[in-house]
């Protein structure tokens, strides 16, 4: 039975949800940012007669995303979804999305590797911090200069924006280096909850590639977010990023699926670049 979930349910839904905490990044994110009571987000649930969920779907927008532990409800998860004029896209571990495919229609998909790390062991422990900074609003300019010169990222109009807001509200963090007044190289952390976040945005100036600095922003990023308990996560659809990934200590859990509805026309680059 499909139920729309609220407060009272918060508890057995976030238990569900945090056992497979990197998979359920931006779900448990929004819940914990958004809760259940907003016109921006819905939370449905396939729940059992002895109240125990099988299911899980979120609406952020015109975004779905659906988690299952195996079999999800695909079909009735679909007749909420194409209720919704709005339904943009439908992401989410590949095994889970793709049980949609007979009940809703996908202008295109894109696969992206789906990466974890869950402890410290292959990073250096003793990492030189002196050149390392925390950005804070104040650095935000600084930051959006390099993004705008990695060919590989698409920055959207919002970009700025959303930097700002990660950095007021905790929900990101950015770790940079800069010479001189300039900023050459950084690493973010984004969707940040509880229990897991996310590394995005790993750059370096085109000018100050291979020189180590992207790798050594993101290993103090993610010693300092593993030192808190949480779980880290990334897609890459580089495989020579995925090669740093790993030897930082990342490690394949399968593919993220992002399917567009038809009325959807642009499809985002990934930002994963390690130099």
């Amino acid at each position: 039975m499909i139920v729309k979930m609220d407060q009272t349910w918060h508890e057995k839904v976030m238990n569900y949800l945090s056992a497979e905490p990197a998979l359920n990044l931006f779900i448990i994110a929004d819940i914990e940012n958004f809760g259940y009571e907003t016109d921006s987000q819905d939370i449905w649930a396939d729940v059992e007669e002895n109240g125990a969920i099988t299911g899980i779907l979120l609406r952020y927008k015109g975004n779905y995303l659906p988690y299952a532990k195996g079999e999800i409800n695909a079909k009735a998860f679909s007749e909420i979804i194409n209720k919704d004029k709005s339904y943009e896209m439908l992401s989410g571990k590949k095994e889970i999305t793709e049980q949609f495919i007979p009940y809703l229609q996908f202008e295109r998909t894109k696969e992206l590797y789906f990466a974890e790390l869950k402890d410290a062991t292959s990073l250096k422990k003793n990492i030189s911090r002196e050149s390392i900074l925390q950005a804070e609003l104040k650095d935000v300019d600084s930051l959006m200069e390099l993004k705008y010169l990695i060919k590989e990222f698409s920055i959207g109009k919002t970009a700025k924006e959303s930097l700002e807001q990660a950095l007021s509200t905790k929900t990101g963090r950015t770790y940079f280096i800069r010479e001189e007044d300039t900023v050459v190289s950084c690493a973010s952390s984004t969707a940040e909850n509880s229990v897991s976040a996310m590394i995005v945005g790993v750059c370096s100036h085109p000018e100050k590639r291979n020189k180590g600095y992207a790798s050594l922003c993101m290993e103090a990023l993610c010693y300092d977010i593993l030192a808190e308990g949480k779980t880290l996560c990334l897609f890459y659809d580089n495989p020579k990023a995925g090669s740093i990934y790993k030897r930082l200590g990342f490690k394949d859990i399968g593919f993220w699926s992002m399917n567009y509805s038809v009325q959807t026309t642009e499809t985002p680059k990934n930002q994963e670049v390690v130099k």
